[in-house]
């Protein structure tokens, strides 16, 4: 009989095994340890600084690190902000937070995140977003993190996975915190869009007198709601714009519970279980304004079958000159994901070895749980715009000659859910996993240590499409109850969406749901990996060099095309599907050497060289089967049939770095580091338009796709040059200080822009830091810089766009009340400053829409400061 042990079974076998061997472990002065002292804990802004200084100094590879101040209080209020201080990390921000993380300027899919050095999963919340490998940073409170290290070179110990680089997010031990520590925190905020946020967050840590056993809870709980006001310019409906209002009914909930144990001396055990989980319910709302008919200035370069005359970039409306049309829409998502980890770890010392065990799981669900849509054409919407439309900068900007402004009395009395819009997109991913690592002491010269280990993971990720049935007679319902206030848009109010209310009526007209078959994928990986790695300690020279073996076998499922005609009652998209599944197979090997030395120039100056090879693999939305888009929507021309391919094979890089590094007083350090990232077996999209599949669509009655493929072609590569200065005066102040230059080149067959550049991959990214603080006062003024950056988002909507160079200024203040209250005030983006996003692509590129092409200013968000107060207590 088989037997499964869990990470629980398992911290019991290995308290047994040490018990029976615990003759053998070292035996440790007990008196001593009884006089022993509990440690001092150096708390603010120079001693986080200087533990972050310190961690890169003794690290043998190229490290840099983030520092929690103090219990509860990373040095940013968000997670991928603490990240994006550090030199060569660039953040992504979605939706008003670090969401995704680009490690000297690759791709975001390419920077590894885990916790504790594992695996987290994690999945999207959003059903019009790619499916990648990259980790969604929103999940994570800055209050249960101890800190980060991102790791830029890499080693053999280290799990593949990351051409970027390695992101180690790490959580506190209990019996490294003195015993009855208690942290607990409250938070109000407020932004000049958004809603008010509240937020509670709490730790309490244990341990027995002996220091043989300690527990750690650590929670949070946030919720507002999150408002985006900006105009999206989609030029598929005769031109026109979209000013529009995304709104997030935010709720984010996160428990970690940590046991600690050294039940004899050697010995030490461990479980860590997390669970995580952002509600995000939303909705968008946008008041569309067709300008065509009206136009006085055109792009004629730019054309189309939606613009035949060129993409208009200028016009006017008056009473005598009328508005063609308008419309107004309402999208209402139940969107929310989770991710839940239970990693078991056990160490064992004994006379010059030591044996390390981590075994666990990680999932994670997400997407959407209910796709729905009202709108409301011009037939019965009472706005028409006059006044005027200018598109010939990088923003639109809209000034109308009168209020635009509409409330739910002007929208028809009743209303019903538009049936070819609902939908739901469920997701799954989950990681099973065990690592078994061997350190052996060695006096091989100046060869310390070998250290070997294997590790295996078996990762499937799933994801699923549903379709309605309605019930036979769709009853409408009085329009007012679907929407509650008003939500501003391009500079006018319009109703806001009660997106409770709207998900509850669609759901209330829905009979039933059938799978739609085109929309359902599994993939399978199983990841073998094994290293053996030489670390050496010679005069004023330490550092390591190892080799890391891995293997993966890939499975990919879904539903054949393979022309089974549609039986009664069938969702009509699932004509030619097959009602069973198919599996393709793949598999890849490879060895993965790696070296990292240290050399002592002087008592404070450090010389560091590394050379590595890493991978990355294939994104998931790349592997998928087949994926249907635009299908029996609302528009014609925008059918996409994306075929993906199980045989891909992992993107690889061959990494160099070599840096100088200055250390003086505490935590003061000047450093210069010159990088290089030589990537090849890209992801090549190929893209073939007008072709035949065998499926018809319900609004084109054609069966005309965009098929889109891809295939391992090209390679890329990556130079850039990391500066960085840290220095705390003797007065209280200090400043933090650093630049990275990157100039990266891709293959420009990669992407469907047809532009060589990497995706978020900034050329120029600037932090500037000055601080203050003494016992009871501290404060902080933080500015950010980054030159433009492509973003890439495959689905329909949102396509290929260049983000323009974005700046913010960030203050924190702090009040030290008495030794165990503090007081706070952080304000976020004190500049307000604009999301500004534009068309890059060649004006002849049809396979990219209108608006993303040629420099039309297709997408700019209001900027928005928010300010948060915080009253926090530690004991």
């Amino acid at each position: 009989m088989k037997v499964r042990k869990t990470p629980i079974a398992a911290a019991v076998t290995i308290t047994l095994l040490g018990a029976a061997f615990g003759a053998q472990a070292q035996q440790a002065d007990k008196k001593a340890e009884a006089a022993q002292l509990d440690q001092v804990v150096v708390t603010g802004i120079r001693a986080s600084l200087e533990t972050a200084v310190n961690i890169k100094k003794n690290a043998s590879a190229v490290v840099d690190a983030v520092s929690a101040e103090d219990v509860g209080k990373l040095p940013d209020s968000d997670v991928g902000q603490s990240l994006g201080r550090i030199p060569g990390v660039s953040v992504g921000r979605a939706f008003g937070q670090g969401a995704s993380v680009s490690i000297r300027g690759s791709d975001p899919q390419m920077t590894y995140t885990t916790l504790n050095g594992q695996t987290v999963a994690s999945t999207g919340w959003y059903d019009q977003m790619d499916i990648d490998r990259s980790f969604n940073y929103s999940l994570l409170p800055p209050e249960l993190i101890g800190g980060m290290e991102v790791y830029k070179s890499s080693q053999a110990d280290l799990t593949e996975g990351g051409i970027g680089g390695t992101v180690i997010v790490k959580t506190r031990k209990p019996l490294d915190m003195a015993a009855g520590t208690a942290f607990a925190s409250v938070k109000y905020g407020k932004g000049t869009i958004s809603d008010d946020e509240k937020e509670v967050s709490g730790l309490y840590s244990w341990r027995d007198q002996s220091r043989r056993f300690g527990a750690l809870i650590a929670g949070g709980h946030s919720e507002g709601a999150y408002i985006r006001q900006g105009i999206e310019a989609d030029s598929r409906w005769s031109s026109d714009v979209a000013p529009t209002a995304f709104v997030q009914d935010r709720k984010r909930d996160a428990v970690n519970v940590i046991l600690q144990a050294k039940p004899i001396d050697g010995l030490e055990l461990g479980l860590n279980v997390l669970h995580l989980k952002l509600g995000a319910d939303n909705s968008n709302s946008s008041d569309y304004i067709f300008h065509d008919a009206n136009c006085d200035q055109r792009n004629t370069a730019v054309k189309s079958d939606f613009n035949p005359n060129g993409v208009c970039l200028h016009s006017t409306t008056t009473a005598a000159k009328p508005l063609m049309n308008q419309f107004f829409q309402n999208w209402a998502r139940a969107a929310a994901m989770t991710s839940d980890s239970v990693t078991f770890d056990g160490h064992y010392r004994v006379d010059g070895a030591k044996f390390d065990l981590v075994a666990g799981s990680t999932k994670a669900k997400g997407g959407t749980s209910l796709t729905t849509n009202y709108a409301y054409g011009w037939w019965d919407t009472p706005a028409k715009w006059q006044g005027t439309i200018d598109a010939t900068g990088k923003q639109i900007v809209l000034s109308p000659s009168k209020d635009q402004s509409f409330g739910v009395s002007a929208l028809p009395k009743q209303s019903s859910p538009e049936t070819w819009a609902s939908s739901q997109g469920p997701n799954k991913d989950q990681e099973k996993f065990a690592q078994l690592d061997a350190t052996f002491d060695l006096a091989w010269g100046a060869i310390s240590s070998f250290k070997t280990g294997i590790r295996m993971a078996d990762h499937t990720f799933e994801k699923r499409t549903f379709r309605p049935v309605w019930n036979s007679t769709i009853a409408p319902v009085d329009t007012a109850s679907l929407y509650s206030g008003s939500v501003g848009v391009g500079g006018w109010d319009v109703p806001r969406p009660n997106i409770g209310a709207m998900i509850a009526n669609t759901n209330k007209n829905i009979a039933s749901w059938i799978e739609d078959r085109s929309g359902f994928s599994e993939l399978n990986e199983k990841n073998k990996s094994a290293y053996g790695m030489l670390e050496f300690d010679a005069q004023n020279m330490r550092g390591n060099f190892g080799l890391r073996y891995i293997s993966t076998d890939v499975k990919s499922t879904g539903y054949a095309f393979d022309g089974t005609p549609l039986a009664a009652g069938d969702y009509s998209g699932n004509l030619n599907w097959g009602r069973n599944t198919a599996t393709k197979k793949s598999s890849y090997n490879d060895v993965l050497p790696s070296a990292n030395l240290a050399f002592d120039l002087s008592r404070n100056m450090v010389l560091r060289v590394a050379a590595s090879q890493t991978i990355t693999r294939p994104n998931f939305a790349n592997m998928f089967g087949v994926t249907v888009s635009g299908y029996n929507d609302d528009r014609v021309g925008n059918e996409t049939w994306t075929n993906g391919s199980v045989s891909l094979k992992p993107m690889k890089s061959s990494n160099a770095d070599i840096g100088v590094e200055y250390y003086y007083g505490k935590g003061n350090l000047l450093s210069a580091t010159f990088f290089s990232k030589d990537i090849s077996n890209f992801i090549t999209a190929e893209v073939k338009n007008n072709q035949k599949v065998g499926l018809v669509d319900p609004v084109s009655k054609l069966d005309n796709w965009t098929v889109q493929s891809f295939v391992n072609a090209g390679g890329g590569r990556i130079r850039g040059l990391e500066l960085q200065a840290n220095h705390a005066f003797n007065n209280g102040y200090g400043v933090i200080a650093n630049y990275t230059f990157t100039e990266g080149t891709a293959p420009a067959s990669s992407y469907i822009d047809n532009l060589g550049i990497f995706t978020q991959a900034s050329k120029h990214n600037v932090n500037l830091v000055g601080y203050y603080e003494n016992e009871t006062y501290s404060g902080r003024l933080a500015y950010n810089w980054r030159s433009k950056y492509m973003i890439r988002e495959g689905a329909f909507w949102y396509g290929n766009r260049m983000h323009d160079a974005y700046g913010t200024l960030d203050a924190s203040f702090g009040w030290n009340i008495n030794k165990n209250l503090k007081l706070s005030l952080e304000v976020i983006n004190l500049l307000k400053q604009d999301d500004v996003q534009y068309g890059a692509a060649d004006a002849s590129n049809t396979s990219i829409k209108d608006p993303l092409r040629a420099g039309f200013p297709a997408w700019s968000f209001q900027g928005e400061t928010t300010y948060r107060l915080g009253l926090s207590a530690k004991f």
